[in-house]
């Protein structure tokens, strides 16, 4: 459904007095888990996007030992730990790249070495990187110079990028100016899984893969679909698990009170009953 990008579309289903879920509000919480469909695609989205940087980059991944010498591995940075970066890192360490990546949230950097790749860590001060959903969430415009400047200087080492950065309800973060692509290596390739959110990197383009400054950009889009068979036996199986959480001796049973039912309704009886959701309907969509 994703209502905070189609605010028009959620009130034409609040003004049909229908009630209405979206799955991607489902809440990240232990029991609702295995009905956490974000989750699931973000992980097979994670994935893919390092198999494609891997296909446009005209060098080997992993360091490799060969009658003509020893090749290097090529290095990856990650931006965004959440889901999908978490995947990217354990894809890329698997493929054997030298991997380091960046996230706001410092609670993630024990998962980020878990997984074997280093951790670029930024003082936050006093600020918090995440709402209480676990989920990033904006800061203050000097935070996001001192991102920009600490992001640059690991972005120009880079061989492989992978953007995932989300702010629910929001344009997403851009992480990579174009200054930042023209100090890259030639030959390096950047996967923006945020680009139709706007994009983490200033120069993608949706749907699109543009060369710049020798710079491959892809602007990935519904990776999750390019995975059909595994996508869709994922997804088949949280929305089963999600119904049967809503009906009750096959009767439907909207408990309210229950947080993932109440997490994920977004109208009912002709309201709009999500409060993120209403607060962006109020103001006219993602900003």
């Amino acid at each position: 459904l994703q209502p905070m990008s189609y605010p028009d579309l959620v009130q034409k289903i609040a003004a049909r007095k229908i009630s209405a879920f979206s799955v991607d509000l489902i809440p990240r919480i232990t029991r609702a888990q295995r009905m956490d469909v974000l989750s699931s695609m973000s992980s097979i989205a994670g994935y893919k996007a390092v198999l494609l940087a891997g296909s446009a980059f005209g060098k080997l991944i992993p360091m490799m030992t060969t009658a003509a010498g020893t090749l290097p591995p090529a290095k990856c940075l990650i931006l965004g730990a959440g889901v999908a970066g978490l995947q990217a890192i354990a894809t890329a360490k698997r493929l054997g790249a030298s991997v380091e990546a960046f996230d706001t949230r410092p609670a993630v950097k024990e998962q980020v070495k878990s997984l074997g790749a280093e951790f670029v860590e930024l003082d936050l001060g006093h600020e918090q990187a995440e709402d209480a959903g676990g989920y990033a969430k904006e800061l203050s415009a000097e935070f996001y110079k001192k991102e920009k400047e600490l992001i640059h200087q690991h972005v120009k080492g880079a061989d492989i990028v992978i953007t995932t950065a989300l702010i629910p309800g929001k344009k997403a973060p851009v992480l990579i100016t174009a200054e930042m692509v023209k100090d890259m290596k030639k030959g390096s390739v950047i996967v923006d899984m945020a680009v139709e959110q706007g994009g983490n990197c200033e120069l993608s383009k949706v749907g699109q893969d543009v060369v710049e400054h020798g710079v491959t950009i892809i602007g990935a889009t519904n990776l999750p679909a390019t995975v059909p068979i595994h996508a869709s036996l994922s997804y088949a199986k949280n929305m089963n698990n999600f119904l049967f959480h809503l009906y009750v001796n096959k009767e439907l049973k909207l408990d309210l009170n229950d947080e993932i039912t109440k997490g994920a309704l977004v109208t009912h009886k002709g309201e709009i009953v999500n409060p993120k959701v209403k607060e962006i309907v109020t103001k006219g969509g993602t900003t």
